[in-house]
This record gives structure tokens, sequence and C-alpha cells, in this order.
């Protein structure tokens, strides 16, 4: 990616105004003011806001989603939150009332430009590690894993960055479980496969309060825009420069998108809980993956959630019954994990000192640990740790 002037496109119609963005633009290098109408894509366009707020707004959603323009700035004449709160669903990164002061203009204009030569200029870009949780069955709780894993990654202070995405295509949960309204879901990567990079995921991704990157599932089932195998890699590919840790929640199915996932991942953590219909699913999909060659055996974890010591089924026993280790137990705790639900927030903002809390971070660290000692290791699908 080469080091390029940022394109910029002032729809200003306010002549003393207009003047003094171009006066800003031209003390800063690395600018290009662009002339005329939209003949190629410009990184930045500066929108004063007119009397028809509403026709503006649905203006700039068009240019957005045509990919015409990247970023915007947003000018009005006064300061009012709402269309504030509407701006900022229509991307804006700046939002200027007037009167606006020269340094305001700068410093913005600056941000962006450290922005921009941040994603062209890093010479290390991340090695994000892909943990992929799927169920073994229905009801397993395999959003309540990954929700929480990602919330306690992010919440690690050596972390900068983990994206959680939601593969439960059909009717996903995650917005409920961290109480945010997306604007964007699956569908707008879907559209806008062509323009898939940073800037675009930057502006389609959810945040929630804690920090966490969030891809929701769409609300509804559309066969124009569903998610498709050929997506997954490039899509996955861009996070993995964005991110520290992505973590999936891959729901039940064994589709084609999952097994693009699969193939991808770095670890796998397949959740289960010790009864006998739901390890005889687990049994089965972990001949599955030894048929098909992947994922490696060694990146594959039995996670037993709804762990209970009194169960009638023993750990031991289960052990035995998969040929397989159990990698993790989370303790059974239905009262606090509903109550977090419920309130829409994970488990480290809901409850931080229960131990079923403390379980989670000492997952997230134990997942860490491996995946930077495989990821320094001279071949990392032939050394794996923790087994």
């Amino acid at each position: 990616m080469s080091v390029e002037k940022i394109s910029v496109r002032l729809k200003i119609k306010t002549p003393q105004l207009k003047q003094q963005f171009k006066k800003n633009l031209r003390s800063i290098a690395g600018f290009n003011i662009s002339n005329g109408i939209f003949s190629h894509r410009i990184d930045l366009l500066i929108f004063e806001l007119g009397d028809e707020i509403e026709k503006d707004f649905e203006h700039i959603h068009v240019l957005r989603n045509s990919g015409e323009i990247d970023e915007v700035f947003f000018i009005s004449d006064h300061y009012d939150e709402v269309v504030v709160r509407q701006a900022m669903r229509a991307g804006a990164k700046e939002f200027f009332s007037q009167p606006i002061e020269d340094k305001e203009i700068k410093g913005a204009l600056e941000t962006l430009k450290e922005k921009r030569l941040s994603m062209v200029g890093n010479d290390s870009p991340k090695n994000g590690q892909i943990i992929h949780v799927i169920g073994s069955k229905g009801g397993v709780g395999a959003t309540t894993v990954a929700v929480n894993l990602a919330a306690s990654l992010a919440q690690k202070e050596s972390i900068q960055s983990v994206a959680l995405i939601d593969m439960n295509l059909l009717f996903g949960d995650i917005p409920l479980f961290l109480n945010i309204v997306p604007e964007y879901n699956w569908s707008e990567i879907t559209k806008n496969i062509s323009r898939l990079d940073f800037t675009f995921l930057n502006n389609i991704l959810c945040v929630d309060n804690s920090g966490l990157c969030v891809i929701p599932s769409p609300n509804y089932l559309s066969k124009q825009h569903a998610a498709k195998p050929e997506i997954i890699e490039p899509l996955l590919n861009v996070m993995q420069h964005m991110f520290d840790y992505i973590v999936i929640d891959g729901g039940q199915s064994l589709s084609g998108i999952s097994q693009k996932i699969l193939e991808m991942s770095n670890t796998v953590l397949l959740v289960t809980v010790l009864n006998l219909p739901c390890l005889l699913n687990t049994n089965k999909l972990l001949k599955t993956f030894h048929s098909e060659g992947f994922p490696p055996e060694q990146h594959v974890k039995v996670i037993a959630n709804r762990f209970m010591k009194s169960s009638d089924i023993s750990l031991k026993d289960a052990e035995i019954s998969l040929e397989k280790k159990v990698f993790w137990t989370i303790p059974n705790d239905y009262k606090t994990t509903v109550t977090a639900l419920n309130r829409g927030k994970a488990l480290t903002q809901s409850a931080p000192r229960k131990e079923i809390t403390k379980n989670f971070r000492e997952l997230a660290t134990k997942l860490c640990h491996m995946l930077e000692k495989n990821k320094k290791a001279p071949n990392s699908q032939a050394r794996p740790e923790g087994i």
C-alpha cells in the first residue's frame, strides 16, 4: 500500500467557511483538494449541513454505501445533540459547530492524517489470533462462552484490540448479550466486499462500552446478502492485521462458511456439557474433524460448560468417552449468567467478583499464553502448547 495524498472534497456553501477550510488544508502537507463532481473515490468529504438535514444525511448514506467517499466531517451552524447523533450514525469522524477555530480544524486533519499513515506505513502489522467457539449442540452456551471470553480478553492490559464476530447467521444473540444496537451487520460486508479494507471495517464495526468491536449477524434472513465462504478468507485476513484476537461465535453449523473458519482458526473451542446427548454430539464432531483433516487435533480444545463436580457423568468418564482431555471447565452459575444477559452486560462488567467471571479471566490468560507460545514456535502447527 503506497503513501498517497489524502483527497478532500469540500461541499461548503458558506464562502468564508469554505476559505477557512481551504487555508487549513493547504497548511498541512499530505492533503489534496479535489474539485468538481465525484469522478473518483474521495478520502474525505467535508460537508456543511443545510436546512434540509434529513435529505443531507440521506445523500451522505448514498455516497458512503456506493463507495464514493470514505471519511466525512460535518459542519453545522449550531450544536444540536440530535443532529450530532445522526451525524455519528452517518459515519462522521468530526462534527464542527460554528464558529470554528483553526486549531479545531487542524487538530481533526492531523488526527486523520496520522490514522492514514499508521495504516499505510505500519511495518509490523498485527498477526491476530483467531479463536473459533462452536457448540456441540444447541443450548450448550457457546455464545455465552464467546462473549465472555472476548470481553475478558479485551480487559487484559497486554491486549490492544479484540473483535467478536457473530456467525450465528440466523438470528444471532450477541447484541442482546452486550446491549448494543448495531447500525450495520454481516450484510454490509457482503454488499461491499470490493471495499473490504481497514477503513471500511472501522466504519461498520459496532463498539461496545468496553472497547470490544463487534460484527453482528443480521436480524432477518436475506439470501441476497448472505455471508458466503469466499468472503470469509479476505475478511479474516484484514481483521488479523487489525486485531490482536478475533473471537468467532460459530453456533452449531458445519456449513461451508464454518469450514473455512475452521481452516483459518488458531484454536477451536468445542463447547459441551456433561450429559449424554452433548457428549455423543461432541464425539461426532471430533470424528468429523479427524475425517476431514482439519482443524488439526491439537488445535481443538474441549470446554465443559456448566460444570458441576456432582454431575452424573464425571470429568474422567467424559474424557474416556471422547478419547480427549477436557481443556477447561466453566462452573455452573445460572443466576449470575442470566442476570448479566438480562442487563445486556458481559460478566466482567455485570459481576466482576464472581467465581465464574474469574474463571473466564483465567481461561483468557491461558489461551493467550498458549497462542503466543505457538506463534513464536518455528512451526506453530507442529508444536502446539497446552494439550
